[in-house]
C-alpha cells in the first residue's frame, strides 16, 4: 500500500511531514509553535511539506501534552452595549497578540454568573476574564483549588482573593457632580444601572458622596438598568415631573445616548436646557451627533492590565490577587453645560479638572 493511500485513510500527521521535509518532528513542532526558534530554512521546507500534504496542527493533541489549550475564557453580559464589543475586541487582540485565542461565553440570558461558569469549567481554558459579572466565593475557591487565572472586569466583589481591573467609578462619579455643581446646576438627577452591580454602586456613592458633602440635596433617581430601552423610559419619567431636573448623570454612556434620544423627542437641548453626562466614553458618543460629555474609563490600559495579571498568574500559580483601580477624565463635549474654570485642552480634547 502506498504512501499516499494510507495518508488518504487518516490524518496528516507531524511524522509524516518530517519525512516529507527531511527534517525531525521536534523541527516541525518548532515550525508551528509561535515564538521557537527554527532556521529559514527549516522553516521553509516544513511549511511546503505541510502545504503538500495538507497538514494542520493537531491544537488539541497537543494541550494534551502541554497541559494548556492556548484558550482564555471570556465570560461577557452580551453586545447590546457597544462596551463590551469594544471590550471583546480589546481582550481578543491583546490576547492573541501573545498566542493565545478567544472562547466566549455570552450571560446575555443569565445575570448570575455561577451558571455559565458551571459550563466554563466543563472546558480546558487556560484563564478566565468575567467582564462586568461578580465570581461567589464557592466559584472562586473552585477557581484557587483547580489553579485556573481568572481576573474581573469592569466589576468588583469585595473579595482580596480575586483580581480585578476597574477603572476608578468612585472617584469618576464625585468628579462629574463637581462638574455639574461648578455649572451651575441645582436640580440633579441619577439614572442607575443594575443595582446589584458593583459598578453602578460606586458611581452613585461618589455622585451622592460629592453632593452631601456640600450640603447640597440628594438627586432625583431613576433606573434604567444599564439598557437603552430603559434608560429611555427613565428619562420620560424624569422629565415629565413638575420640576423636571436640569442635569442627569447616566450610570453609562449607552443610558446617557438614550437620555438624548428622549430629549430631543421631547424638544428638549442637550447642553442648554439639560445637562446629560455619561460613563465609559463609547466611540458613539464621540459622533457630532450626540458629542456626549462623559467620563472616559481608560480602556488600553485596563486590557493591559487584566492581560498581564492572567499572564502573571499563568507564569506562577502562587501570584497574589491584585485589585487595580485605574483613574480616568472628565471629558467635555456638547450635552453639558461648561463651568467658568477648570478646563483644559490636551491632545485636542476638553478635559475637566475640579
Amino acid at each position: 500500500m502506498s504512501d499516499n493511500t494510507e495518508r488518504g485513510r487518516r490524518p496528516v500527521t507531524a511524522h509524516d511531514v518530517a519525512r516529507q521535509a527531511g527534517v525531525s518532528q521536534s523541527a516541525v513542532s518548532r515550525t508551528f509553535t509561535k515564538g521557537a526558534s527554527v532556521s529559514p530554512d527549516t522553516r521553509r521546507k516544513v511549511e511546503e511539506a505541510a502545504a503538500l500534504l495538507g497538514y494542520r496542527p493537531n491544537l488539541v493533541a497537543r494541550s494534551l501534552i502541554t497541559r494548556r489549550s492556548n484558550l482564555i475564557g471570556v465570560a461577557i453580559p452580551g453586545m447590546a452595549n457597544p462596551f463590551y464589543a469594544r471590550v471583546l475586541e480589546s481582550l481578543s487582540a491583546a490576547f492573541e497578540g501573545l498566542g493565545y485565542r478567544i472562547l466566549l461565553f455570552s450571560m446575555a440570558n443569565n445575570e448570575d454568573s455561577d451558571p455559565v461558569l458551571e459550563e466554563i469549567l466543563r472546558y480546558q481554558v487556560d484563564g478566565l476574564v468575567l467582564v462586568s459579572a461578580s465570581l461567589s466565593s464557592h466559584f472562586a475557591e473552585e477557581c484557587r483549588t483547580i489553579g485556573l487565572p481568572v481576573v474581573l472586569f469592569n466589576r468588583t466583589n469585595g473579595s482580596t482573593s480575586v483580581s480585578s481591573v476597574t477603572s476608578d467609578n468612585l472617584t469618576g462619579s464625585r468628579t462629574i457632580a463637581q462638574f455639574l455643581v461648578a455649572a451651575g446646576h441645582e436640580r440633579l438627577a441619577f439614572i442607575a444601572g443594575k443595582e446589584s452591580s458593583s459598578t453602578n454602586r460606586d458611581r452613585e456613592a461618589g455622585f451622592n458622596g460629592y453632593l452631601t458633602s456640600q450640603g447640597l440635596p440628594r438627586p432625583l433617581r431613576d433606573v434604567g438598568e444599564y439598557t437603552f430601552e430603559g434608560a429611555m423610559a427613565a428619562t420620560r419619567r424624569l422629565l415629565s415631573l413638575d420640576a423636571p431636573p436640569d442635569a442627569i448623570f447616566c450610570a453609562n454612556d449607552l443610558m446617557a445616548l438614550a437620555a438624548i434620544n428622549v430629549c430631543h423627542e421631547r424638544g428638549v437641548k442637550p447642553g442648554s436646557d439639560v445637562s446629560i453626562v455619561g460613563f465609559d466614553d463609547l466611540p458613539q458618543g464621540q459622533w457630532p451627533i450626540f458629542g456626549l460629555t462623559t467620563f472616559e474609563q481608560p480602556m488600553t490600559e485596563m486590557i493591559g492590565r487584566a492581560v498581564n495579571i492572567i499572564c502573571a498568574q499563568l507564569a506562577d500559580p502562587n501570584t497574589s490577587a491584585i485589585q487595580e483601580i485605574l483613574p480616568g477624565r472628565m471629558i467635555v463635549r456638547d450635552t453639558a453645560r461648561i463651568p467658568a474654570t477648570g478646563m483644559l485642552e490636551i491632545n485636542g480634547e476638553r478635559i475637566w479638572q475640579p
